[in-house]
């Protein structure tokens, strides 16, 4: 059969799984339905849920203003699919063309997408993991979990890491008047995404609402009472911190444990693929009937020296989906690559934070308009002579303009007079963001004794 006979037959009569229930999961179903797929589509999911939106959990259904169970996405069309939800994939065999479940069944494929998105990083002490009051926000039912808790009026909640959903979840916190200390082990708040510059007005942000916030620290052990429920944490300073709640926001890991064995490249970073969504096997070569998208994918993109960025974004999410699921359908001269501008926004302390382009390739950071100070301004990040990235605190009406800047390759500094430039603005300043190969705080350890068996391991932890 000569190549447009086959597709034309897989368009018509071909067999589509999708691995992942969620957002990307589910726009690229309806993509594929809109664009003429007539064959048989699955969709398998690993919650019991049909796909529903996250961003609402650590913003309105924490605040209470929304039920876990209310936030469902929103359908483009009706999907003619047939969903496994609440079975997760546990393998996958390359050659037969088969996803193998957890109840023991397989569902052959023509064409697989693999959109199984991340998990959040528990924490890392399985016993201390279990105790009653310590948990992790990812999921609808975490979300619910967590809401019933801050319900009944705590003593204090422990937020261990301060990126934007720990930020986000101190916020909401705060706004339900409870008492919250959040333990960041970087120099500041947002600090890994956003540099040292915006991290500062992060920490003052955070601490003018009333968190305790704690910096260049960590939590070393968290402690239960004698029938397992959580009343103390220990941190790296020798000080404790009486709690009940202890929300761990150490960062999400992609969900690619079902993969290993598999053939393809798909590791702790996610999942390699082209720029059409074409996953790598592991000996780098691009396949031709597995995809990947959203948070789970690593690809290359033009405009930012074809890095391969692992981006986890509502909006890339729902872009990569779409390309994906065109691709997966049309011939090679018809396909095209994932071109989607970076952004992500986030509401904190009623502070509306957006950005544009990939702040974290930024060498420097100049405040093109507005001021720190103020917690209103839009900051330009530049790399290697160009501009790179904006981020904007209640500025948001400059990112379109900015990210015109990012696409054409504008030079850095911004050498144009702007609206409300101040004189910290006048010249860039070192974006410090952190070297991601030295640690930002450790405990100090000693080995002494010669003999293997005289050998002994001193641990002191780290002072702040």
């Amino acid at each position: 059969m000569s190549g447009d006979g086959a597709l034309a037959l897989l368009r018509r009569e071909g067999r589509i799984v999708i691995v992942g229930a969620s957002l990307a999961g589910l726009r690229a179903a309806e993509t594929l339905r809109k664009e003429g797929f007539t064959g048989s589509l699955t969709l398998i999911g690993d919650e019991p849920h049909e796909p529903y939106d996250r961003p609402p959990l650590s913003k309105q259904v924490l605040l209470g203003h929304a039920t876990a169970d209310r936030t469902a996405l929103p359908r483009r069309l009706a999907l003619d699919a047939h969903w496994r939800l609440g079975v997760a994939a546990t393998g996958l065999d390359m050659a037969a063309r088969r996803v193998r479940l957890a109840d023991g069944d397989e569902v052959e494929y023509d064409r697989l997408l693999i959109a199984t998105g991340v998990h959040a990083r528990p924490w890392p002490h399985e016993t201390e993991a279990d105790l009653d009051g310590v948990f992790v926000l990812r999921t609808r039912d975490d979300a619910a979990r967590l809401q019933r808790r801050l319900a009944a009026s705590p003593r204090r909640v422990l937020v261990i890491g301060a990126g934007f959903t720990g930020s986000e979840i101190a916020s909401a916190c705060r706004e339900r008047g409870l008492p919250v200390t959040v333990a960041e082990r970087g120099a500041a708040p947002l600090v890994g995404a956003l540099g040292g510059v915006i991290g500062r007005a992060a920490a003052e942000l955070q601490r003018e609402h009333g968190v305790d916030l704690r910096c260049g620290i960590m939590v070393t052990a968290l402690e239960g009472d004698p029938v397992g429920r959580l009343r103390r944490a220990h941190l790296s300073d020798g000080t404790t911190i009486d709690t009940d709640i202890a929300v761990v926001s150490l960062g999400a890991t992609r969900n690619t444990e079902w993969l290993a064995g598999s053939g393809l490249g798909a590791g702790p970073r996610g999942i390699a693929c082209d720029a059409g969504c074409r996953a790598f096997d592991v000996r780098g070569i691009v396949t031709d009937d597995v995809f990947v998208a959203g948070d789970v994918a690593r690809s290359p993109h033009a405009l930012f020296g074809y890095q391969f960025l692992s981006l986890e974004h509502w909006g890339n999410a729902v872009a990569q989906a779409e390309t994906a699921a065109h691709n997966m359908i049309s011939s090679s001269s018809e396909r095209r690559p994932h071109l989607w501008m970076p952004a992500f926004w986030s509401a904190q302390f009623g502070v509306n934070i957006k950005s544009v382009g990939v702040p974290s390739l930024g060498e420097e950071v100049i405040v093109a308009q507005g001021s720190l100070s103020d917690r209103r301004f839009t900051c330009v990040y530049g790399y290697q002579g160009r501009v790179i990235a904006a981020v904007t605190f209640d500025q948001t009406k400059w990112l379109e303009f900015y990210q015109r800047q990012i696409e054409s390759a504008a030079p850095f500094p911004p050498d144009y007079p702007s609206v409300d430039r101040r004189p910290e603005g006048l010249r860039p300043v070192p974006a410090e963001f952190p070297d991601p190969s030295l640690p930002t705080h450790g405990p100090s350890v000693t080995v002494s004794g010669y003999s293997p068996t005289d050998q002994r391991i001193t641990f002191v932890p780290a002072h702040a």
